[in-house]
Parts: structure tokens; sequence; C-alpha cells
């Protein structure tokens, strides 16, 4: 969603129909409409999902620090640029010695100028960076909608709770709570976190949340102090394992 877009009418829209309205009221309308035939299936869906968004946190979303496409302060504009084309995405967080401490963001269309200039491609990234917009991991979703609406950003790095990187969300990834996934041509195919190997055995990423590893396979897996399986390997072993 581009700065610029209709999203106010909609806005506008979404605001009259929920306006002084409790949720499960709410969502009971959205169901009786869809019975009655005067709403789709497709709509009711999308309509119940934003309800939903008020169940969850940023942390429940977010891209995890470790999958983040970002650039240290001191790249050049021409790493940066090839950054983006090669990731394909538009923002990148710039860090300060580690991933651990972003302090800005690169927007593409920033690039433009400064890469038409042989001697600007050599400027670093911390030239033409803008001041990132940091939220906790445990703010509420819909709250965060407002907020990038309100503050015309599209990108939040996600603070834990020492003050360290846990990752970023984009206005697209709470879109795609409402919508389902939203894939363009740069989106690189997704890969599977659950795998089923030739010789029987699984390969799984370290980042699958046990809640889905125990509704793949028949196993059950839980922890008070982890929710994926790299973080549960990790305190089980007291390190992380190689």
């Amino acid at each position: 969603m581009d700065e610029g877009s209709d999203s106010g009418s909609i806005w506008q829209r979404l605001t009259r129909v929920f306006h002084g309205k409790q949720a499960d009221a709410v969502e009971r309308a959205i169901r009786d409409a869809s019975e009655e035939g005067e709403l789709d299936k497709e709509e009711g869906s999308m309509l119940l999902s934003v309800l939903t968004l008020d169940d969850l946190q940023v942390q429940d979303i977010m891209t995890p620090r470790t999958d983040i496409a970002c650039s240290a302060a001191e790249d050049s504009i021409r790493q940066v640029a090839e950054l983006i084309v090669s990731s394909g995405h538009s923002r990148i967080p710039v860090f300060s010695g580690n991933r651990d401490n972003i302090i800005g963001i690169v927007h593409a269309k920033d690039l433009m100028r400064h890469m038409l200039d042989a001697t600007g491609q050599d400027l670093p990234a911390s030239a033409i960076m803008r001041d990132p917009f940091f939220v906790p991991e445990t703010k509420n979703v819909l709250d965060l909608l407002h907020e990038f609406r309100s503050r015309k950003s599209h990108l939040a790095v996600i603070l834990d709770e020492y003050g360290g990187t846990a990752g970023l969300v984009t206005i697209e990834d709470v879109l795609e709570q409402i919508v389902g996934d939203i894939e363009d041509e740069h989106d690189a195919p997704r890969e599977q976190e659950i795998s089923l190997q030739t010789d029987g055995s699984y390969l799984i990423a370290g980042r699958t949340y046990l809640e889905d590893l125990t509704e793949a396979l028949p196993v059950v897996i839980a922890s008070e102090e982890v929710d994926t399986l790299g973080g549960y390997l990790t305190h089980l072993a007291g390190r992380v394992p190689k």
C-alpha cells in the first residue's frame, strides 16, 4: 500500500462499521450477514480476520532478526542498491556494529539520484537513511496498523524486552492477516518449514513454532520458555547447537 493511495476511504468505511460496537456484536453481525447472503464468504472471512488482529501481537507476525536483509552503516549506496535488487525489498534496515542496533532505514526511492552520480554511489548508507520506527514485540497488531496509517509508515523495527532487535514487521505483514498471502514478482519461493525427506526423515527449520510442529507431526513438544524449535533445542542444550 503506497502513500497517497485511496486507503483513506476504506478506513472511513471500516470506522463507520465498527464504531461504538463490541467485538462480539460485530462478529455476530458479520456471521449473520454471511448466512443471509448479504456478504459472500470471502468478504465475511476478511472482515472476521480484521477482528482477530486485536488478539495478535507483532511478535506473532514479524520477520525474525535472522531473516532480515539489512546493511551496515558503512556500506556504500551501491552495496545497498545491490541488496535491494537481490532481496526484492524496497526498504533496508541499517545497523551499526550488529543487527541488534538498527539505526535507520534506507528507502529505494532515496537511492535513485545518488545512483545517477558516480561519486554519490560511494556515500555510506548512513548518509541517506531515515529514522527507524521502533515498537515493542508485545504491541497489539491492530494498534500497529493504526500507527502505520497515522505515521504514513510501512515498516517497524521490533524490539525485544532487552532493547535488542527481535525482527521487523511491515504493513504487508499486517494486511496478509486479513487477506492472506500477498506475493509479487520479487518474492522468492517460500521455503517449507517442515519437509519430508526421501529417507523418511523430516527437515525442520529452527524458526518453526512448536505448536505448528505438533499439528504437523505425531509429536508433542511444549515449553513455557520458548516458542520455536530452535529456541527449544537451545534451551535444552544450554547453548546454541552447532
